[in-house]
């Protein structure tokens, strides 16, 4: 059998979900707000594929920058430089 490249290669155990945790996603996480200026921690929600960020910049700090959309604009560090990544609210959680 040939092997994947698609973006979530690789990702079985990323995007698998602890056993107490299985289920539908509750409605306060979906309609979560973010101001400009929060810190928050990428950490996808794997019942929901949409607007997940690539894997490389899992359970990293990220600074919000823009609202474009229902989506954030997030500022990450990877390595030395800054780059930007667009995620939607429900695969954020505000930093502490």
């Amino acid at each position: 059998m040939r092997r994947s490249h698609g973006p979530r290669q690789g990702t079985r155990h990323a995007l698998k979900k602890r056993r107490r945790e299985r289920g539908k996603v509750t409605i306060t996480r979906r309609l979560r707000e973010f101001k400009v200026g929060d810190k928050v921690l990428i950490s996808p929600e794997p019942a929901v594929q949409k607007g997940v960020p690539h894997r490389r910049f899992f359970n990293k700090h990220a600074k919000v920058v823009e609202k474009r959309g229902r989506a954030y604009v997030l500022e990450v560090r990877d390595q030395k430089a800054t780059k930007r990544v667009i995620s939607l609210p429900i695969h954020l959680r505000l930093s502490k």
